[in-house]
């Protein structure tokens, strides 16, 4: 998906978001397992911008560490003194001096705006009308303090108002502004120029320019969205409320492309779930950044799952717990109260019960009891335990790593696995058990006449 005309992007995040009480810039708050940010420059990332500017002011260090890890192509630039959208935006200038093309103002805490709504703002630039500027538009249910724009015929606007700014009439208009916008570079910089921050709050405001353009007898125009797609997040309270939105959302296609939720409310998917078809999941299930679940696949309540693989008609659950690295094969089970970490649990494979895996590999048709542990680590390195092919692991038995159970192999009940187990071998690691006769009645003979003299 690209735009048919060479454009940039420029991400206003300046503000201190003082309102989210944290420590933590706002834009990299996560919304589904994802920073805020995280999903405007997925947002924009198909439509391949030529330039992509991010204006940071408050906090900036935060962000230009997340844009480095994840090896971002962005350009940060610093927005020092907070005067306005209008002003946040001219410090882009600097960094798109030589580009020639259309612009497009997004917000870093407003994070579900859709590509193609994007792509549909840019293209509206250049249709017969030729409008200078093109704005995101939207009716919310509440519009609560955004600003309105009247328009005409063909979503010309006649006139847009900060809600501050706005008469008791012009309050009422549910048409509101998000913020975002598109216009041509060579449009841009001249507008910005002109903007007087004469106004309720002493700020040089971004929707001004439209207003200028028709100072200019030049055409403005609205293109609509969802009011869910351009909600923005101001507090904690608000990134709750969006991260409903999203998740609603997110069950509602699961559940249209052929899985089934038993209590849809109550399960919660981050940004890059991958869920087949004819899967089944019931209530309270939790499921953390990369994870993909295979066709045919029973996830039991109260599972918890993230950085793991499940192949096809595979059952986890209730109550498990799968972390990165666990690869659970296709018909393999693994039940309740069991982690696996970094593990591959192959075709057929269980792991029933109240077990933990770690840094494993678990052969086709292997049974582990219930109870057992792979002692992975020592406090300074992490070891692998490796299980063959349809061996049988006792109940309550440590498996002490490095070492290798062969295929076929059972290990007794509570035995602590020190050294390999050849392929068929019983392996029996406890101690001697001894019965002294009558012992028992005696001691509890001998307790009670002490207890008596007291």
């Amino acid at each position: 998906m690209t735009t048919h005309k060479p454009f940039s992007a420029v991400i206003l995040a300046a503000g201190k978001g003082t309102r989210m009480r944290s420590d933590i810039h706002k834009i990299l708050h996560p919304l589904a397992g994802r920073p805020l940010l995280g999903w405007v420059l997925e947002t924009i990332a198909p439509l391949e911008p030529v330039y992509t500017i991010l204006v940071t002011g408050s906090g900036r260090n935060q962000v230009e560490r997340y844009l480095e890890k994840m090896s971002l192509s962005v350009t940060p630039v610093t927005q020092n003194e907070q005067l306005g959208t209008a002003h946040a935006v001219n410090q882009a200038k600097s960094a798109l001096e030589e580009f020639k093309g259309d612009i497009v103002i997004l917000y870093g805490d407003v994070p579900l705006v859709q590509p193609k709504t994007i792509q549909h703002l840019l293209s509206r630039l250049h249709q017969a009308d030729k409008p200078k500027v093109a704005v995101l538009a939207f009716r919310p249910d509440d519009p609560r303090q955004y600003g309105r724009i009247l328009t005409g015929e063909n979503n010309h606007i006649v006139k847009m108002v900060e809600y501050k700014d706005a008469n008791p009439k012009e309050r009422q208009i549910n048409l509101c502004n998000s913020g975002l916008l598109a216009i041509r570079s060579a449009d841009l910089w001249p507008l910005l120029d002109r903007v007087k921050n004469n106004n309720a709050a002493g700020e040089y405001y971004l929707p001004d320019i439209v207003m200028l353009a028709l100072v200019d007898g030049d055409v403005a125009v609205t293109v609509e969205a969802e009011a869910w797609e351009v909600t923005g997040v101001n507090n904690r309270s608000e990134l709750a409320q969006l991260e409903t939105v999203w998740q609603t959302r997110k069950r509602t296609r699961v559940m249209e492309e052929g899985a089934s939720l038993v209590a849809p409310e109550t399960v919660w998917f981050s940004y890059d779930t991958k869920i087949g078809r004819d899967v089944t999941i019931e209530p309270q299930v939790f499921f953390g950044p990369e994870v993909k679940i295979g066709d045919g696949v029973t996830i039991h309540a109260f599972s918890h799952i993230e950085g793991a693989e499940v192949a096809e008609k595979a059952e986890i659950g209730p109550f498990a717990r799968l972390r990165p690295g666990a690869d659970i094969a296709e018909k393999a089970k693994v039940g309740n109260f069991v982690e696996i970490k970094k593990a591959k649990v192959e075709k057929g494979a269980k792991v029933n019960h109240l077990t933990y895996i770690g840094d494993a590999s678990i052969g086709a048709g292997a049974n582990i009891g219930g109870g057992t542990i792979t002692c992975n680590y020592d406090g300074f390195g992490k070891y692998r335990t490796e299980i063959g092919e349809n061996a049988f692991i006792g109940s309550n038995s440590a498996l002490v790593a490095p070492v290798r159970i062969g295929a076929g192999a059972i290990i007794a009940a509570g035995s602590i696995v020190t050294c390999n187990v050849p392929d068929d071998a019983l392996a029996i690691a406890r101690g001697r058990q001894e019965n002294k006769s009558l012992w028992a009645k005696a001691f509890r003979a001998h307790k009670s006449k002490d207890k008596a003299k007291k």
